[in-house]
């Protein structure tokens, strides 16, 4: 939950009428207006202490910083019926950083974006803008709006999720962004996209959301490939938007900024085409208190291999079924093929891949199977790896 607003707001009464003696000594009287100026005075200077205490707690909670929080840990967020573009911008672009990293071993060669996720320094940004550094040990700066620089140090990467925390001593006076929903997003709603495209720093963009729960694959290697449940938006994204917030109109984050489609240019880095990808907030909550509460981040698996190659929209076909896995002990099957989870459709190997990272190891989920012309239904508890 966010801070606290302060105490409440005092009202004033009309005075009373002094109260009559009553035929109590003259002294009396005196005396109790002492003693309740004393208990007076004791009271308020408990109340602002427990009140102290109480938004102490709040801006700087033990253990969590607030991405796992029902509420935002920023500003209140803007009008449900906000069009402004301009009011987004200024609310988020406090909030908003450029993330300078090194490429190919080169200091300073890459940069991307990043946000603001709480008010103890930490910044959320993609993986693949740090993973050279991280892998290197090369150094990490962010810049502020105003075009502050300051050292930045990781704290814990996810490359399955494509997102990385980082930490600032620095930051600490930087603004929380708003996190929001991106579940009860619906096509042709209006979203913007802040970040530092190609080197420009806080850069705004508009655009829509272009369609949900788009299975998304992104990354050259095995090693660095990531499987995103995107939000789908024709608001420019170019490289350097990496790691950078995709907001509401509302003022708040319902995604991270991750991939954009390419025409297959030889270089991959072809600019904006009006299609772009980013990670839903709920698994950036989920990925970073993770990685804040274990330095590492878990994703979800139930052991079997599947094709990705086939995309002839009938199904995931399970390709090899290892023993001592979850879908070992579940009963699945090698060339089982898979065409639904828990109800919603699955049209390929990567759609499966996906959906079943948007849930959480421990949990159960209801693969509908097609075997040998047979559907049967197999529930399957995942397992989970660290990556």
């Amino acid at each position: 939950p966010g801070p606290l607003n302060g105490p409440p707001p005092t009202m004033r009464f009309p005075a009373p009428p002094a109260p009559r003696n009553a035929g109590l000594p003259g002294w009396l009287w005196p005396a109790v207006a002492a003693l309740a100026l004393v208990i007076g005075l004791v009271g308020g200077a408990l109340g602002g202490m427990a009140y102290d205490a109480v938004t102490d707690d709040d801006t700087n909670p033990s253990g969590s910083t607030g991405a796992d929080a029902d509420e935002p840990v920023g500003d209140a967020p803007l009008p449900a019926g906000n069009t402004s573009v301009s009011a987004v911008a200024a609310r988020l672009l406090p909030s908003t950083v450029q993330v300078i990293a090194s490429f190919d071993d080169q200091e300073g060669g890459a940069t991307g974006s990043g946000f603001v996720l709480d008010r103890k320094g930490h910044i959320v940004t993609n993986n693949h803008v740090v993973a050279d550094s991280a892998d290197n040990d090369q150094p990490i700066v962010i810049v502020d709006q105003d075009g502050n620089h300051y050292d930045a140090e990781l704290v814990g990467r996810s490359p399955v999720y494509d997102l990385a925390v980082l930490y600032s001593k620095d930051a600490v006076g930087l603004r929380p962004a708003s996190l929001g929903v991106s579940r009860t997003l619906r096509v042709g709603d209006g979203v913007v996209a802040i970040g530092s495209p190609l080197g420009l720093t806080s850069t705004v963009t508009a655009g829509i959301v272009s369609a949900v729960d788009r299975p998304v694959t992104t990354g050259e290697s095995a090693d660095d490939t990531s499987y995103i449940n995107a939000v789908q938006t024709d608001a420019a994204i170019n490289p350097g938007n990496s790691g950078g917030p995709l907001v509401n109109l509302r003022g708040q984050v319902v995604g991270v900024n991750s991939a954009i489609a390419t025409t297959g240019a030889a270089t991959g880095q072809s600019g904006n085409i009006g299609v772009g990808f980013a990670i839903p907030i709920e698994q950036v909550r989920v990925t970073a208190d993770q990685i804040l509460s274990d330095g590492e981040a878990r994703y979800p698996v139930i052991g079997a291999t599947v094709q990705t190659g086939v995309t002839d929209g009938e199904g995931a076909r399970i390709d090899q079924v290892p023993d001592g896995t979850p879908a070992a002990a579940a009963g699945l099957q090698t060339d089982d093929l898979v065409t639904r989870i828990d109800g919603e459709r699955v049209t390929d190997g990567i759609a499966l891949i996906v959906a079943i990272r948007t849930h959480q190891p421990g949990e159960t989920v209801r693969l509908t199977v097609v075997r040998d012309g047979d559907e049967r239904t197999i529930e399957v508890t995942l397992d989970s790896k660290v990556g």
